[in-house]
């Protein structure tokens, strides 16, 4: 009877021995998989911070906020691209789209007199006769030379420039860009 409860004994202690070594075993793979996963995460977000969002550029802009958009920013078939204002005479109201590429941040004192931490994304021509930079909101708030949150780089010169609506209206932006603005302020005051 001695060695019965000897033998149960025994395969009680193998079977809990090797329940132990699974659950080591078990514990040791999760743990495993988490700092993969943790790893993969990171990864994941050093990526997102390198690719800006870039739908902050979509939309038009000009140089004053009393005048018509000049500049528009759109995406197409997966592209950013932007388009100008074409002179008053043309048959179409925008020029052909022009390819833009994201550009880092670090390349921001090249075209504007500002921290590269203060920018969140900048984009420019491939010939880079034209850069945007959106500033961060935040910082945009604190500095008083800046009164809106995006830049531009136009062939050597820096300005500020307006976020307005986009329009389809015909502007002869080489003469006078304030005149259909002039002649729709004066018919609706007419009225």
């Amino acid at each position: 009877m001695l060695s019965l409860c000897a033998d149960t004994m025994s395969k009680k202690f193998s079977l809990l021995a090797v329940s132990i070594a699974a659950c080591s075993a078990l514990l040791l793979v999760g743990c495993d998989n988490s700092q993969q996963a943790e790893s993969t995460d990171t990864a994941s977000t050093k990526a997102t911070a390198a690719q800006p969002d870039l739908s902050i550029f979509a939309g038009c802009y000009t140089v004053s906020h009393d005048e018509p958009a000049q500049i528009k920013v759109s995406e197409q078939d997966g592209k950013w691209v932007m388009q100008m204002k074409e002179p008053a005479g043309a048959k179409r109201v925008w020029d052909v789209p022009e390819p833009l590429e994201v550009m880092a941040t670090k390349d921001v004192p090249k075209y504007f007199s500002i921290d590269p931490n203060n920018v969140d994304a900048i984009i420019g021509r491939p010939d880079r006769v034209l850069v945007m930079a959106h500033v961060k909101p935040v910082y945009a708030n604190l500095d008083p030379l800046l009164d809106s949150e995006y830049l531009s780089y136009i062939y050597k010169g820096a300005n500020t420039i307006y976020r307005v609506e986009c329009d389809e209206v015909k502007t002869d932006v080489l003469a006078n860009p304030h005149a259909n603005m002039q002649h729709k302020k004066n018919a609706t005051t007419e009225l």
